[in-house]
């Protein structure tokens, strides 16, 4: 099985390129998708037209919504959502398929679904369950403080995560037929700008482990 491998920033790829190299073998793809959701949708749309892989796995890091979430570990996830399409802000903020909008209507033409604004996207193997969890969101801009990171919990219950490309990435697969999933380990607790806390390099050694892993499972 070929897998494109991507990851946003080169920072992240660094660390994360030596870990899963062995599990990729000769035949996987590591490659940037950029930061940030516009970046990432149309550099991934690109590289699977490119590269036409089997599947697609994101890594790098994020910011834990749900302090069950343990620093420094990583997970990979279930769903994936968009926070900022929509109207409003902050509590105000109303997704785009609560106003009745897809994100994507679907096109008989082309098969592709319609998309909302959440987006399945694994794990699907149980043996896996004990790195699992739920929602992942992502948003334009990442939390800058305690009280963004609440209302977005507010909007999105079941978040525990906060990135800034797992929806692009996924809707951009799922455009394509192509299966996609996502691992990122935690650095730091969405909302807390102070670096001199986080934990990014370990959160990415934990989140290259639990890549090589999902990588092997498919293999």
């Amino acid at each position: 099985m070929r897998t494109l491998f991507v990851v946003p920033t080169e920072l992240e790829r660094r660390v994360l390129e030596p870990l899963v190299a062995p599990a990729l073998g000769r035949d996987g793809l590591v490659e940037l998708c950029g930061f940030g959701p516009v970046a990432a949708a149309a550099r991934t749309s690109l590289l699977v037209a490119r590269h036409q892989p089997d599947r697609v796995l994101l890594v790098g890091i994020a910011g834990r919504i749900d302090e069950g979430l343990a620093l420094a570990a990583a997970y990979r996830f279930e769903q994936v959502a968009c926070f900022g399409i929509g109207v409003g802000s902050r509590e105000d903020f109303i997704p785009a398929g609560t106003l009745g909008w897809p994100q994507w209507p679907g096109d008989a033409t082309d098969g592709s679904p319609a998309l909302g604004d959440v987006i399945d996207c694994g794990p699907r193997e149980a043996s896996a369950a004990a790195a699992a969890a739920k929602l992942l969101l992502t948003a334009c801009a990442a939390s800058a403080t305690t009280d963004d990171m609440l209302a977005r919990k507010r909007l999105f219950p079941a978040a525990v995560a906060e990135d800034m490309e797992g929806f692009a990435v996924a809707f951009a697969c799922r455009l394509a037929g192509v299966p996609c999933e996502i691992v990122r380990g935690i650095s730091n607790t969405a909302g807390d700008r102070d670096q001199s806390r986080w934990q990014t390099k370990a959160a990415l050694e934990a989140a290259g482990a639990l890549a090589a892993q999902v990588i092997a499972e498919a293999s």
